[in-house]
Parts: structure tokens; C-alpha cells; sequence
């Protein structure tokens, strides 16, 4: 080396380089064609320091999507209304979809036994946020819907992701929470009132 020796980099920003490599990596081989090999010769360093900080190409690929963009649960929706709340979030969902791609959704769902169980934990907090509020609205009964009843929606939204390979349309959208979700929401809350 010439003249100073190059600082190594620690922490936020070798982390930083490494996540970034991992998007460009994911925008030139996509998900299917990413290895650990390849972010780590994109970012100048070893594979042992990306396999200490994240374990599996699906904890690398989740990291990288979450520094790049920001959470469903930094920002609940507070429309006033169930409807509304829960329109948004798979509003959010489907756009998310969208800019993401189906590689990269597939790929990131088939490997989820990879991943830590809390993972996918993000739109559950965010509909206990959005049933809550409802609650004290008086428009379900408090704790008259179970997780399972929480999560449904948002796994409505995945699935036909998953079968689909192309975005979610709002008619559809509408369809889940209008003939599924709050249905069923409000048929829970009458047997709670009964």
C-alpha cells in the first residue's frame, strides 16, 4: 500500500457496506442468484463476518430490505375507522409486494424456516395497534378477536401474493376486509355481547 494504510472498517459502517452489497447484489442476480460469496466480495470482506451477524442468506436479505425501508410499524395507520386501518396495512403490504418484486418474495418465503419465528411479527403488532384503537372506538369488542383473526387478513394478502406472481389489486383488498375480515369481527363481538 501506498502512502496510509486503509482503515478497516467496524460496525454500523461495515454492517452498512454489507447491506448495501446485498441490495446490489439483489438487483443484479436477484434472490435466487445471490450468495453469501458475492455480497461478501461486493462489500470487500469475508463471508465469516457476514455469517456472524446474520446466519442465513434469508437473515441477510430480511436486514438489507429493513435498513432500505422503513416498517409498517414505525408508522401505524390511524385512519379513524377498522375499515380504513385495515385497508391501509394491505394497501402498505401490496405496494411493499410491488416494489420488492415476486423473486424476492418467493424466495424470502421459501426460506422462512430460516428465519427467526418473530420475523414476520411486524404486521400482527401493527393490527393489534389497529384493533386496539377500534376498541376504544367502540367498534369491536375489546379482545373479541383472537390473533389468528388478526393475522388472517394479512395472510390473505400473502397468499394470493404468492399464487399470483403480480400485485394485489385494491378490488381484492376491499373484498378481504369487507367480506372476510369484518364480518367475522363483528360476529365475534356480538358472541362476546351475548
Amino acid at each position: 500500500m501506498t502512502g496510509e494504510a486503509k482503515a478497516r472498517r467496524r460496525g454500523a459502517a461495515l454492517e452498512a457496506a454489507i447491506l448495501d452489497a446485498t441490495w446490489d447484489e439483489l438487483d443484479a442476480s436477484g434472490y435466487a442468484g445471490l450468495t453469501i460469496e458475492n455480497v461478501a466480495a461486493r462489500a470487500r470482506t469475508g463471508k465469516q463476518v457476514i455469517y456472524r451477524r446474520w446466519p442465513s442468506r434469508a437473515d441477510l436479505v430480511l436486514a438489507a430490505l429493513r435498513y432500505r425501508y422503513s416498517s409498517i410499524a414505525d408508522d401505524v395507520p390511524d385512519t379513524g375507522s377498522l375499515r380504513g386501518d385495515v385497508l391501509a396495512v394491505l394497501r402498505y403490504m401490496a405496494r411493499r409486494f410491488g416494489e420488492f418484486g415476486p423473486d424476492l418474495v418467493h424466495g424470502l418465503m421459501a426460506e422462512a424456516h430460516e428465519l427467526d419465528p418473530g420475523t414476520f411479527e411486524v404486521i400482527p403488532d401493527a393490527m393489534s395497534v389497529i384493533l386496539r384503537r377500534a376498541a376504544d372506538r367502540g367498534e369491536v369488542a375489546p379482545g373479541a378477536v383472537s390473533p389468528r383473526i388478526a393475522r388472517m387478513p394479512a395472510d390473505l394478502v400473502r397468499h394470493e401474493m404468492l399464487l399470483t406472481d403480480r400485485p394485489v389489486q385494491d378490488e381484492v383488498l376491499a373484498e378481504i376486509v369487507d367480506e372476510l375480515f369484518l364480518p367475522l369481527v363483528r360476529v365475534r363481538g356480538e358472541d362476546q355481547r351475548d
